[in-house]
């Protein structure tokens, strides 16, 4: 910006010959420049001016030298007023033609690309015209022609730059970084666009009726016109962001990140809505919902970046983390209109010409990210658990056609606008000039569209579903909140109580069946669907924490409904006794008072809750209130509705009984969990919900507190690599035991481990990696702890058997208990279970094993689902990581099998592509019979 006096050391001549040949040939393109008369020494052409009278002469060198300081100097000394943007528009228009020839022409080139001082002063001319048109304000509400062009010298004016320096992204971002006012070029630019939104917003919503009163174009075509040049500037800004480099600066900006300047621009976008007036043209649809997903999809690139966390970022002060939660608000928004809408409606959509971009997917991606941070989970199941819990009371049939298909009728398109500043330029200067035209012609840009499988989106989604399910149900206790324990099952209850016809307008919500077997069913197949998702687009423990959440949830529906069976029982049978009652006369009453009896208990005293359930599991929200989202209290400690029904009372209690957890150590884990499904094995109470393993970690089996830098951004863990990648990776750990020290090699194996799986960044492995040997430490400081406090365990193991046990006086306890002695050979030793259980135990240890907390080293005895032996061997670990599981959370042993009794094809209860899925595999993998096996499953053998 250091040009601005520089203009007046040329003549007044020079002055008005630049003035007079920015007016004459800014509508000559780079081809019509290129065949005029010109002479043979020097780059000087001849051209006839307006009138067709006069002929000039120009030097051609000297007026690409001269025209970017002359055009900063107008700019700085001019009103902002109509002329101006006209003139610079004609200016910006010629640069472009010049810019655009110089590679023909070697001294143009020379003078324009090669020239250091140019090349600096039409970047300082780019960012003075964001910089105006950034603080740009209309005093008055006579809007004039100033928005079209507004907008348009915004985009062209950036799309100048991939003319003038690079049209190579990275290179261009490399000269950008390298100028000491990037920082201003970054404000400058996101300001820009952002006032561009803003006449945008005002033309869709039909605030002002007088704007662009003097053109003949009609509402739609300027609303085009201006969704155009928004979508190109936007697309400029989203094509630098996903430049690693330029991204790393935009996150150190205060302005942009810390104080939300991308925020404000996100939110302005996201709040576009078009009238029913420009609701009928597909084009202007078409362009809103891709200015939608190109914001969402820059936001997505910042979340992601591995540098620093632009989540924790926007949430250091309040006033950004409140408009970080608006734009969260935003995005569900738009994820709850594309859910509501029934794709099979619009598959016969009359155009379907304009791609509509990747709103709808990038939404979810982004939701996902939300979901999995914990500034944004409880504020994500606060908004959004009502929509889950709309979709899954949908009809079957509808339920598996949108997310447990292959083939939706609808998906989304991707496009890029191909834009043309030349064109753009001219078509504003005729608008304007033409005030008389009647049929004013419309600017279209081709939208290039990025073709993506029906199968493959449709799989993203599902999987994108499941993945947001999983975060709002994890509840890890070292890092989240108390508060946040099964808080979204207990919204999930909460909203099934109430009238969610509404929720998703294109849909009829079943209404024919019970809301408890809509909503099992539904679980179900998208369980089994999802499980055919791993590894392409689902990890294991996506799948493991959908199935928890499935079991769960399934056994306090089906346990309210055992109690709201026994209540209607019960209110019943009290009625056949007033029935009853009723019909004795009066002289029989009398006589039985005069006798010494007394009336029953029921007329006397009416139970005082008989009254306050609903009918049935499918009236419960008759008669509740609809609450809109944008009506519920964002407080996340605020406890459920005083106005609950009984039924719900019930849901509650038993949810605050339940905790949620990541692992599944019931014997049937591998198996398909839709026939686990069917045969209806789930908990039917709290207690046997722990038994199975579904329930929190006990206080004193807490994970201990990781340190606070290891803490900052508070995610969930995560298991970012598959079985294969793991295994890969111990192998090179071991001729490099210090890989996370040599970025080189970190760099090398996270490309090649994304060939085995997902896509390994630099930053994931090398995290790994330092945790892993965090977590070796931890082993190693645990194996050499005091036997005080190994013996101490056992004591508390028993403690949690004993606390498992099912009361045979409760309903179906004695199926749950003979359930749960098949699966744990705690249950099966004590007395009263089974003949057959006991028999096979007794078989099977005898008195030469115990059950006990082992520690490395013991000899043990390993025994089957059916109390069978399989083999004894010795303890191999018992803390730690051991091929990508904490066998802390699956609790199990690694045990070396030293005499195997079963079959060496015997499948394995926790098989694996890196361990096996049988003994002889396990052998031939890792050299020695090595398996994970259950630690209820293993007994101290002691020999006899």
């Amino acid at each position: 910006m250091r040009h601005a006096k520089e203009e007046a050391s040329c003549s007044a001549t020079q002055v008005i010959d630049l003035v007079s040949a920015v007016k004459e040939l800014h509508g000559i393109n780079s081809h019509e420049l290129n065949k005029l008369p010109r002479d043979s020494e020097s780059f000087t052409i001849q051209y006839v001016t307006e009138k067709g009278s006069i002929s000039k002469k120009i030097d051609v060198e000297k007026l690409a030298g001269f025209l970017p300081l002359h055009l900063i100097a107008v700019l700085m000394s001019s009103d902002r007023d109509e002329a101006l943007f006209k003139y610079l528009s004609c200016g910006i228009r010629l640069l472009h033609s010049l810019c655009d020839l110089a590679p023909r022409h070697a001294k143009l080139e020379q003078v324009l690309l090669d020239d250091v001082k140019v090349s600096e002063q039409l970047l300082d001319l780019v960012f003075y015209i964001l910089i105006v048109f950034g603080g740009y304000e209309q005093k008055n509400h006579n809007f004039g022609m100033a928005p079209l062009m507004q907008s348009a010298l915004v985009a062209c004016s950036l799309h100048l730059l991939t003319v003038c320096i690079s049209s190579q992204w990275q290179d261009l971002v490399q000269v950008l970084l390298a100028h000491p006012k990037v920082d201003v070029f970054m404000d400058a630019a996101f300001g820009a666009v952002c006032v561009s939104m803003k006449f945008l917003k005002i033309k869709l919503s039909a605030q002002q009726d007088d704007f662009c009163t003097k053109s003949s174009l009609t509402s739609e075509q300027i609303v085009h016109f201006l969704c155009q040049q928004c979508e190109a500037s936007l697309q400029f800004l989203q094509l630098l962001c996903q430049q690693k480099l330029f991204r790393e600066r935009l996150l150190r900006n205060k302005e942009l990140c810390g104080k939300g300047g991308v925020l404000f621009l996100a939110q302005a976008i996201l709040k576009l809505n078009a009238v029913p007036q420009f609701a009928t043209s597909a084009r202007v649809v078409a362009a809103v919902s891709r200015l939608k997903a190109k914001i969402l999809s820059m936001l997505l690139s910042l979340s992601e970046a591995e540098s620093m966390s632009y989540l924790d970022e926007v949430s250091s002060s309040p006033a950004s983390l409140d408009l970080a939660k608006s734009v969260v608000l935003e995005v569900l928004e738009v994820m709850k209109t594309a859910f509501g809408k029934d794709p099979r409606s619009f598959a016969a959509f009359p155009d379907r010409s304009y791609p509509v971009g990747l709103l709808q997917l990038n939404a979810m991606r982004l939701a996902d990210i939300f979901s999995d941070d914990s500034n944004f989970r409880s504020y994500m199941t606060h908004y959004f658990t009502k929509v889950i819990t709309a979709i899954f009371l949908l009809p079957h049939g509808d339920f598996v056609s949108c997310w447990c298909s292959s083939e939706l009728p609808l998906k989304e398109e991707d496009g890029s606008i191909e834009y043309d500043s030349f064109a753009t330029a001219g078509w504003v200067l005729d608008v304007s000039s033409s005030v008389d035209q009647l049929n004013a012609t419309s600017l279209e840009f081709p939208v290039t569209p990025s073709i993506v499988t029906q199968a493959s989106y449709s799989h993203q989604r599902t999987a994108l579903f499941v993945k947001i399910i999983a975060n709002l149900h994890c509840f890890i206790p070292t890092v989240c909140e108390e508060q946040e324990r099964n808080h979204f099952v207990n919204k999930f209850l909460e909203y099934l109580q109430m009238d969610l016809l509404n929720t998703l307008p294109g849909f009829s919500l079943a209404s024919d069946t019970p809301k408890a077997a809509t909503i099992c069913r539904n679980l179900r197949s998208l369980l089994s669907h999802a499980e055919s998702l791993i590894p392409n687009f689902l990890n294991e423990e996506d799948v493991q924490l959908l199935r928890v959440f499935s079991k769960q949830l399934q056994s306090l529906i089906t346990s309210a409904e055992s109690e709201e069976t026994r209540v209607q029982a019960k209110k019943h049978e009290e009625s056949m006794y007033r029935d009853k009652f009723a019909k004795l006369n009066i002289s029989d009453h009398q006589e039985a008072q005069s006798t010494g009896g007394c009336s029953p208990p029921l007329l006397s005293k009416q139970p005082s809750n008989l009254n306050n359930r609903s009918a049935n599991l499918e009236e419960m929200s008759e008669n509740s209130d609809f609450q809109d989202a944008d009506q519920v209290d964002v407080k996340e400690d605020k406890g459920l509705s005083g106005n609950a029904s009984g039924r719900f009372r019930v849901y509650e209690r038993e949810a605050h009984n339940v905790e949620t957890s990541g692992s599944d150590t019931s014997s049937t884990r591998g198996k398909n969990a839709v026939d686990q499904m069917e045969n209806s094995e789930f908990p039917k109470s709290s207690a046997h919900v722990k038994e199975s393993g579904y329930g929190g970690t006990p206080d004193d089996e807490k994970v201990e507190t990781l340190p606070s830098e290891e803490k900052q951004r508070r995610k969930r863990k995560r298991t970012i690599m598959n079985d294969m990648q793991v295994e890969l990776v111990e192998r090179a750990l071991l001729d490099e035991p210090d890989m996370q020290r040599n970025a080189a090699s970190v760099q090398s194996w996270a490309e090649k481990l994304s060939f085995h799986g997902s896509e390994v960044t630099c930053a994931q492995l090398k995290n790994w990696l330092n945790n892993r040997k965090a977590r070796l430490a931890r082993t190693a400081k645990d194996v050499r702890a005091t036997p005080e406090a190994d013996n101490a365990l056992p004591e508390r193991q028993a403690g949690r058997g004993q606390r498992s046990n099912v009361s045979p006086d409760s309903p179906g306890g004695d199926a749950s208990t003979q359930q749960n002695a098949r699966r744990d050979p705690q249950i099966m030793l004590r007395p009263g279970i089974g003949e057959v259980a006991e028999n096979n135990v007794a078989e099977t240890v005898g008195s030469s094993a115990d059950f006990a907390q082992c520690k490395q080293g013991d000899s043990v005895v390993l025994v089957g689902a059916n109390g069978e032996q399989i083999g004894i061997g010795k303890v191999f670990q018992v803390r730690g990581q051991w091929y990508g599981r904490n066998l802390e959370e699956v609790r199990a042993y690694v045990v070396d099998v030293k005499d195997l009794k079963a079959r060496r094809s015997t499948r394995l209860p926790h098989p694996s592509m890196a361990t096996g899925v049988s003994f002889e595999e396990a052998e031939t993998k890792i050299g020695v019979m090595r398996v994970l096996w259950d630690s209820n499953m293993t007994f101290l053998y002691r020999p006899q």
